[in-house]
């Protein structure tokens, strides 16, 4: 008798503009054709995690994993594995391992966020619930709340949005407020360069992050729930809504949860791709229904925050993290990082590496494996320049310390950004001047105008390097950027001003030579910059 086999393809909104739902039908087609549909299921799940060139799909029970770029590979897929239980070695993928052995270690990761992700369908909650979804939300309706901050806080679980506040002690001053009235909200508005994590752990599996806001919910006392999504994430916001139907249609949201009492109504907000709202005060402004600029603090959030009530504001992998803490218990979670970062971080890998993606790893892992055990090295046999880490407003790093561990202590310890979880990797072929120009134009644009220090600091400093960009530069120019990174930290309205210094200053640190190297010479060095061509003398 033939053992029964699943396919599944990865479609996520990269995936998706490379063919994966054409692929996926043309699949089943396939199967059908042969008389294969009694034994072979074709299905749709979230992201495996890396992305390449093509659509990978995932076989079982071998899991063994394809990359598709044509309908031809699809034939050749079905013609020889499914019909003749021959491998395609032209189209396997043999970076994927979710089994650790002795040789591949280094390549084995520590799946807690993305611990369904490429393993169940997204828009099925009963996948999800099999994977034992909903059940930390039932084991907490059967607790008191503060109990189960108090577990939260033992974990050690810090926001995985960048700032890394820690999580139990956030919804503790929400807890603690006096309000009948009470918000938990789901920054899920990813607006850095680079950063694309939260997308694919909502594309993959939408139902841990609404889980991990109920128990969120239930743990502070609120009974209103908003996912705030950046209005670009089509496949995200499809995702989620039919996770939120779903998971009303089976009393897993709204009035008298799973006959506990608790009442929670959670809803989608869409941004219009502001990036300063990515901080919280700002996206409570536009959820509110005003323009995204942010408040005075204090009072902050937990206390006065969404309508002037006491609010909780956590990141999509923060919420994600959740359930898996409660189920297993805060030891099982702190054993998993370092002594002052529990856990796990999702990474999300870009730039010239070989593999790009998103990969989970314990707190600590070392940039260095990160860039070569998980992204592949760099393409094309280039030398890496400099690596980014933590997103926009995170710190550039030569190739010679890629040995740093991140986590929460690698600024104060190395001068070295988590932030976001952004692993940027440049190759040779890159010019620092214009890295730095790219990058300010970006804060420049974001910037609300609110304040004077960003709002006119951030211009100033892209004018400055277009200077540089075209030859016109000087040491006293260069000097001037750092007094106006000073003044922009020190007097800055809001996160988004006071973290522009942080990668300006890294990549003027390690960088001043290609910087000067634009300086009174007639090509720019890398040969990226072009410069004005100089005027002849007529004699």
């Amino acid at each position: 008798m033939l053992k029964p086999i699943t396919i599944l393809v990865s479609v996520d909104s990269n995936s998706a503009l490379l063919g994966a739902r054409h692929y996926k039908n043309y699949l089943s087609q396939l199967v059908k054709k042969y008389n294969l549909d009694s034994i072979t299921d074709v299905l749709e799940t979230g992201s495996f995690g890396n992305y390449g060139e093509g659509v990978l799909i995932s076989i079982l029970p071998e899991n063994i994993h394809y990359s598709v770029k044509s309908e031809k590979d699809i034939e050749l897929i079905v013609q020889e594995y499914l019909l003749k239980g021959r491998r395609v070695p032209s189209l396997v993928v043999e970076k994927i391992e979710k089994e650790e052995t002795e040789e591949k270690k280094k390549n084995v990761e520590e799946r807690v966020v993305l611990r369904n992700a490429g393993e169940i369908d997204p828009k099925n909650i009963n996948e999800y619930i099999a994977k034992d979804g909903y059940q930390a939300l039932a084991k907490v309706l059967n607790e008191e709340r503060i109990e189960v901050i108090n577990k939260v806080k033992e974990s050690g679980l810090r926001g995985r949005g960048g700032a890394g506040f820690p999580t139990g002690m956030k919804w503790e001053f929400t807890y603690k407020v006096d309000n009948p009235e009470k918000y938990v909200i789901c920054n899920a508005d990813e607006g850095e360069p680079g950063t694309f994590k939260d997308r694919l752990i909502m594309e993959g599996d939408p139902h841990s992050v609404i889980e991990g806001m109920a128990i969120a919910a239930y743990a502070v006392g609120a009974n209103k729930g908003y996912i705030y999504i950046r209005g670009e994430y089509f496949e995200s916001i499809s995702n989620l809504r039919k996770a939120i139907e779903q998971a009303y249609e089976y009393g897993l949201l709204g009035d008298n949860i799973l006959d506990s009492g608790f009442n929670f109504d959670l809803s989608v907000r869409l941004g219009a791709g502001a990036y300063v709202c990515g901080e919280e005060t700002a996206l409570i402004e536009s959820i509110e229904g005003k323009s995204g600029r942010p408040r005075l603090k204090p009072p902050y959030p937990p206390v006065s925050g969404l309508y002037g009530k006491p609010t909780v504001v956590n990141n999509v992998e923060t919420y994600a993290s959740v359930p898996p803490i409660i189920i297993n218990g805060p030891d099982w979670f702190k054993v998993l990082g370092t002594s002052n970062s529990a856990g796990t971080k999702v990474f999300s890998l870009c730039g010239n590496l070989i593999n790009k993606g998103i990969v989970e790893v314990k707190m600590g892992t070392t940039v260095s494996d990160l860039v070569y055990n998980f992204g592949g090295g760099i393409r094309d046999g280039k030398a890496i320049k400099m690596i980014q880490t933590g997103g926009a407003a995170g710190t550039f790093i030569k190739p010679e310390e890629m040995n740093t561990p991140l986590d929460f202590d690698s600024m104060k310890n190395y001068g070295i950004s988590l932030g976001s979880g952004v692993i940027l990797a440049i190759n040779e072929d890159h010019c620092a001047v214009d890295v730095a120009l790219n990058l300010m134009e970006f804060f420049e644009h974001e910037s609300c105008g609110k304040c004077t220090p960003c709002r006119e600091g951030t211009k100033v400093i892209v004018d400055i390097l277009h200077k540089f960009s075209k030859g016109q530069g000087s040491e006293e120019l260069f000097n001037s950027l750092y007094d106006i990174a000073e003044t922009m930290e020190a007097s800055a309205f809001c996160g988004l001003g006071q973290a522009v210094p942080i990668p300006l200053r890294s990549i003027l640190d390690r960088f001043k030579d290609e910087f000067m190297a634009h300086v009174g010479v007639d090509e720019a060095p890398c040969g990226v910059c072009k410069f004005p061509k100089k005027k002849k003398k007529v004699h």
